[in-house]
């Protein structure tokens, strides 16, 4: 709790209670700038411009709160607080500091927010200052980090501090527990010459190090810069130079960083969990100045999860709604549960197995991930483990997994049982492998009838309860039948890998094209429709120079216009009508978008369909020449298998190349199957959607894509009421906007312990290019190209690359994939923020600015502080 005073506040009055050494403090409470407010009709004013505020906003409506404040004199009630406040501290030269009432939430330490001011020296100027104070509660960064965050901005309280000023040799930042490992027994230290401000601003190169608080053994040390210092006057702060002799040197002795980690220890027993400490140093003794938890910090123990989004992305793309990843978790778990009992898997020990059937996929920001681990344990219960997983790893495009966690990836637990599982399991894998084509076409025979069945209806003319009930037989129909062709995925990979191992054998000088050659794979059937329609447009010249020549936009409309004048184009419309409507009522029930259900089918986006017929007819010929190249392709790998191998091996060979080509054909009809059903469960949903809509239990028919399957389902079972539905779909559809701002997850990463918070540690990529080596100052990996600012500006989702940032950075973080700072510390605001949205960052990349170029591809590395350079 606050009491009226903020968090920094707050945490300063524990400080003291605690017997901490902290500077001489007052604070005007949060009342006074209410009551401020109240008086000078500030309040209604800022309430307007606050309606509707949007991050584009954000920065008119900071400037006009601002200058609202700058032109409201302060009234006798709030001059006599401000009085008493600073005569409490003694006077002379203060501090004026922002103290939140929301400041340092658990995961949100609102670092650099709000405004803070120092060597305030009178009343006038501190007065003034407390004014300035109160308007950075409303400043862009602010406003922007309240609304990445879900806070409210309709009212905004902050109390301010007035505290005496520690004239400090040297000051700085201690956390108690290292922020990027999470190990709490390394402390991480930086500081300055002079006052802290420079440090946190990021304006002077600190000095860093590591701790180990139970040896008291320095770790990773930087020398920074420090080239100059800032302390107060009597005239307000002033820079100095630093000599050369004190740059070299460490700002803390030995000794004095012994007393930090005595410090460290104390603090985290008087406040129970790691603290975020700013200190100053007087004479020889240490001053608190403020305490907070650690947000954001690394889980040290847990479960290890692995999350990759390899051969995923194609089917959900970027943000992808809660509705459709409920229903793909749902598949995966009815799919790989039949798979196992279709194995032979005693039905006990399929039981056990069900916890981790609903973890196949994870979902972090809105992104589509497989658990890697979990698929690990399903590929366990087959013989070739190790050869069926670094199939899986190559063929899929999945980061090989360190050695002695993938080994230790057992569905069952007793060896013994496990040997006998994995018999069986043999056997019937061995048998459906050989029939694989005999299955996927018993499969696609029986999955026609039911999908003939399920199209005919009409779900909008259904009451939704209804609509609900052919939900449920779509599941029991359909994707119980799933199950026996996911062997066609494990045939797949067990052909590549081995047709790798007999290349690796065999055939060790073969050229790289050889193992994937059998890869290459046919179009499915809508993308072949569609190049079999180009290619008969190409050959109507008149007609396909009018196609290429207009806005896809526009086709729907020209192609429907009818022209009976001798000249006219009207029979070769009337063909093309005809085509694009048999082709919309064969596959219209599909969406460009993969398995998306909020996009739209191709039935109502006719645009989408011309301009697929644009892209098709503009690659016919490099089409034709692409496929004429795959021929090609196979006749030279003959003749290179002909020319080297002979008897047996030439048969095994030829044989593992041939089943690999078709288990990629059979499994593309699995998966025009797969979108078929995600298309007719798109359809049902569309129809809940405005069956909710209706009661009025959704405020849009469409955001029934941000409720789940199971939540869908219990409302109309009575298990949820329907007036919660409306609120759950504004704050995801809230959420999905704030996603789309925010950088994606990296495409590999690892999570400890409780996922939802979980830090994401990346595993490093590779990269060509030159290296340039940093600090690290916020995990992850992330690749884009860079973004040379001087300034905060929207970073397009690019690479911050920047000389030195300040606390008014938040804004353009939020649009940005990773931050490189030429200058600052790990622990400056910007660099704290950038853990806080995830953002991977290194700091101190010397040269950096010198080097890279606008638009410059970078892989920015957070966890090992080192950023490649790609040659453009």
């Amino acid at each position: 709790m606050t009491d009226g005073v903020g968090g920094k506040a707050a945490g300063l009055r524990r400080l003291a209670d605690a017997g901490f050494p902290v500077p001489a403090w007052s604070v005007l409470g949060l009342d006074v700038l209410r009551g401020f407010r109240e008086r000078s009709g500030l309040d209604a004013e800022i309430a307007g411009l606050l309606a509707g505020l949007t991050p584009d906003t954000a920065f008119d409506v900071a400037e006009r709160i601002a200058k609202a404040f700058s032109v409201t004199p302060l009234d006798g009630p709030a001059l006599s607080a401000i009085w008493r406040a600073y005569d409490a501290v003694g006077q002379g030269v203060v501090a004026v500091r922002s103290s939140g009432a929301d400041e340092d939430l658990p995961n949100l330490s609102f670092a650099g927010q709000y405004s803070s001011f120092l060597g305030l020296s009178g009343f006038d100027a501190v007065a003034e200052h407390v004014r300035e104070c109160w308007a950075s509660a409303y400043s862009a960064r602010s406003l922007v980090y309240r609304w990445l965050h879900d806070l409210p901005t309709d009212r905004i309280d902050l109390a301010v501090i007035v505290q005496r000023i520690v004239p400090a040799e040297v000051s700085g930042v201690m956390f108690t527990a290292h922020p990027l490992t999470g190990a709490r027994d390394q402390a991480l230290i930086s500081c300055v010459y002079g006052l802290g401000e420079t440090l946190a601003s990021g304006a002077v190169d600190p000095d860093t190090l590591s701790l180990d608080r139970v040896t008291g053994v320095v770790g990773d040390a930087v020398i920074g810069e420090k080239a100059r210092r800032l302390d107060a006057g009597p005239g307000g702060p002033a820079l100095t130079e630093v000599s050369a002799h004190h740059r070299e040197r460490f700002a803390l002795s030995n000794e004095q960083v012994g007393e930090l980690g005595e410090l460290a220890s104390r603090l985290e027993t008087a406040f129970g969990c790691p603290q975020d400490v700013e200190w100053a140093l007087r004479d020889g003794r240490f001053h608190v100045l403020q305490s907070r938890p650690i947000t954001a910090l690394k889980e040290a123990e847990g479960e290890v999860r692995v999350w990759d989004s390899a051969h995923i992305d194609e089917a959900f793309g970027e943000v992808t709604a809660p509705l459709t990843f409920s229903l793909a978790r749902l598949a995966y778990q009815r799919v790989y549960r039949d798979y196992v009992r279709a194995l032979g898997v005693p039905e006990g020990d399929v039981a056990r197995m069900e916890q981790w059937f609903g973890e196949m996929l994870g979902y972090f920001d809105g992104r589509v991930y497989h658990n890697v681990l979990n698929w690990y344990k399903i590929i366990r219960l087959l013989p070739g483990y190790k050869l069926h997983r670094k199939a899986m790893e190559r063929a899929l495009g999945v980061r090989e997994t360190d050695p002695e966690l993938a080994e230790a990836q057992v569905p069952i637990a007793s060896g013994a049982r496990l040997r006998v599982v994995r018999l069986r399991a043999a056997l019937r894998f061995a048998r459906m492998a050989f029939g694989v084509r005999r299955s996927v076409s018993s499969f696609a025979e029986d999955f026609e009838r039911a999908c003939a069945e399920f199209e005919e209806a009409d779900y909008d003319a259904m009451p939704g309860h209804e609509v609900n009930r052919a939900l449920h037989r779509l599941e029991e129909r359909l994707l119980s039948r799933w199950g026996p062709t996911a062997v066609l995925d494990h045939v797949l990979l067990l052909s590549f890998g081995v047709l790798h191992a007999l290349n690796d054998r065999w055939l060790p000088d073969a050229p790289p094209w050889l193992a994937w050659e059998a890869g290459s794979g046919e179009p499915s059937p809508p993308v072949r429709r569609m190049g079999e329609i180009a290619a008969a447009v190409a050959r109507r010249e008149r007609l396909s120079v009018e196609i290429a020549a207009r806005d896809a936009a526009a086709l729907p409309g020209w192609l429907a216009e009818t022209d009976s004048a001798p000249d006219s184009l009207g029979d070769d419309k009337a063909w093309l009508r005809a085509e694009i409507d048999a082709y919309v009522k064969e596959y219209g029930i599909l969406s460009p978008g993969g398995l998306k259900l909020e996009d739209a089918d191709l039935r109502d986006d006719p645009v989408r369909v011309m301009a697929m017929l644009q892209e098709a007819l503009h690659g016919v010929v490099k089409d034709t020449g692409r496929f004429r190249a795959l021929a090609l392709s196979r006749q030279d790998a003959d003749a290179y298998v002909n020319a080297r191998l002979s008897g047996p091996k030439r048969f095994l060979y030829t044989f593992v190349r041939t089943k690999v080509r078709e288990a990629l054909r059979e499994r593309e009809r699995v998966r025009y199957a797969r979108a078929r059903a995600f298309g007719l469960a798109r359809r049902m949903f569309r129809a809940v959607g405005r069956d909710l809509e209706a009661v009025g239990a959704l405020a849009d028919r469409r955001d029934v894509f941000h409720l789940k399957v199971e939540e869908i389902r219990a409302v109309y079972a009575g298990g949820l009421g329907h007036r919660e539905l409306r609120p759950l779909a504004e704050l995801r559809r809230a959420q999905q906007a704030r996603q789309r701002l925010l950088p994606a997850p990296p495409p590999r990463f690892t999570t400890r312990g409780s996922v939802a918070w979980s830090l994401r540690s990346p595993d490093p990529g590779d990269a060509d290019g030159d290296l340039v080596r940093g600090i690290p100052a916020g995990p992850g990996l992330a690749s884009g190209p860079a973004r040379v600012l001087d300034g905060p500006r929207d970073a397009e989702r690019g690479v911050i690359v920047a000389y030195r940032t300040g606390p008014d950075w938040t804004g353009a973080l939020v649009t940005a994939s990773a931050l490189v700072v030429e200058r600052g510390g790990p622990l400056s605001h910007a660099a704290t923020v950038a853990r806080e949205l995830g953002i991977p960052a290194v700091v101190r990349a010397s040269g950096i600015t010198a080097r890279v170029t606008d638009g410059a591809r970078l892989t920015v590395d957070g966890d090992t502080g080192t950023v490649r350079v790609h040659q453009r």
